[in-house]
């Protein structure tokens, strides 16, 4: 069921409207005494989520029960000082903390066989589905994943069940699926709206997770004439049609389509929201198909003080760097501590320029050793924010003083940057959708 679905490339909803679209949802939903909030993290601080959030907070705290459990996926858990910035005026104790590795249930498998044939045959082993516990626990009346719709390295466009199944997902769910993204072509599947991760997902609504009560609320998001990041469409409901209507818009507003490929692209990393590469490398992730063979990406990261967000991986990828594609598949072959690890894996490939450009790293708390040590080129932090200052620079093209040319992006979470005709290219070459 579809319970609102509006937006356009000019329209800009404001909070008064979004909180009277939550309040039709809420009436044809009926009476709720125990909710799920289900938000995403810091790292998506300006997706809008926050302030939906805190909307139905306060619409539903007098009365039902409410709890909210960020869908971290393997990102680091939400500190005070992030809560209080994303979601003003909820206290502390009606917060979960989701935990990937040991907070989860197994509840279903999708079979081997399907993966071989959404992979084209690459791979071929049966993904099963865990997800935190609190989910499966049949006393929710409704659970409410609130999110923004935007190109995405694993869904093509993130958002709908990806929220749930990876957000809130398991070490087998999220490594497999993210190895299986990887493996297929980072640059084949994101920005698409089917794909074969779209296709993995779609498989556990239907055949395992549709007795979970969940509603989505989705936004796409903008820029306005002065900058300032809006909401331009605003999408709830329960199947696969709110998703597409909020998508095919996304796609509209958050794929910038460029004629010909730059040899420089430099990113500014908002130090308050990235703090390792594993999340930050989304400026890899998002403007790689902008970049000309033999090009450079630099990556203005004040932020970044550590490769991945935990522990483990971050020592994972500190011992084996970055590498590209056939490297990582035959470390998965022939490593046991590389195929037990296949998230940090599917991150390293994603992140590899795949000897086609060159990275360079600005860190604001990485060492040139450090980065130099995972296959990424260095340049101090000061120094580059000096020439590159993203104050000083507006989105796309700029002429420097000295005559260089360099395409800049300030927010690279928020879109897709592509050369317009290799987009055409890798669409053409994806499999049809049957369902």
């Amino acid at each position: 069921m579809v319970y609102f679905s509006e937006g356009s490339r000019q329209t800009t909803i404001t909070r008064e409207q979004a909180s009277a679209m939550l309040d039709s949802m809420l009436k044809t939903l009926g009476n709720l005494e125990r909710v799920l909030l289900v938000p995403p993290d810091y790292t998506r601080l300006h997706s809008g989520a926050g302030e939906l959030t805190v909307m139905l907070f306060e619409k539903l705290k007098e009365r039902a029960q409410v709890e909210i459990m960020p869908a971290l996926g393997t990102h680091l858990p939400v500190t005070d000082q992030e809560r209080i910035a994303m979601f003003p005026g909820i206290p502390k104790n009606f917060f979960r903390v989701h935990d990937w590795r040991n907070d989860v249930v197994r509840i279903g498998e999708v079979p081997a066989g399907y993966i071989r044939d959404v992979s084209e045959g690459k791979l071929e082993f049966p993904l099963y589905c865990e997800i935190n516990r609190t989910l499966v626990d049949d006393t929710w009346d409704r659970i409410f994943s609130i999110g923004q719709l935007v190109p995405h390295e694993l869904a093509g466009i993130a958002n709908f069940s990806k929220n749930i199944l990876i957000g809130t997902g398991g070490e087998d769910t999220i490594a497999k699926t993210h190895y299986i993204a990887a493996v297929y072509g980072l640059e084949r599947l994101i920005g698409r709206i089917e794909n074969p991760m779209r296709k993995i997902l779609r498989y556990m609504e239907q055949n395992i997770i549709a007795h979970i009560p969940v509603s989505y609320i989705m936004t796409v998001r903008g820029h306005d004439d002065s900058g300032n990041i809006v909401t331009r469409g605003l999408f709830g409901g329960d199947d696969k049609e709110c998703y597409r209507a909020g998508a095919e818009l996304c796609q509209e507003l958050s794929i910038t389509f460029i004629d010909r490929p730059v040899k420089k692209v430099v990113v500014y990393m908002d130090p308050e929201e990235f703090k390792t590469t594993w999340v930050g490398n989304k400026s890899i992730f998002r403007t790689r198909m902008i970049i000309e063979n033999h090009g450079e990406i630099v990556i203005l990261a004040p932020g970044v003080k550590q490769f991945g967000e935990d522990a483990r991986n971050d020592g994972f990828i500190r011992k084996f760097g970055y590498h590209d594609t056939d490297y990582m598949v035959n470390c998965v072959n022939t490593s046991q501590e590389a195929a037990s690890n296949i998230t940090a894996v599917s991150h390293i490939i994603i992140s590899s320029p795949e000897n086609r450009f060159t990275v360079t790293y600005c860190p604001g708390h990485l060492s040139r050793a450090e980065v130099e040590s995972v296959n990424f080129n260095y340049a101090d932090c000061s120094h580059a924010m000096k020439r590159y200052n993203p104050e000083n620079l507006r989105p796309g093209y700029n002429v420097l003083p000295d005559g260089e040319e360099i395409y800049f992006v300030a927010h690279p979470a928020q879109g897709l940057w592509a050369v317009r005709d290799r987009f055409r290219e890798q669409t053409r070459s994806l499999p049809g959708e049957t369902d």
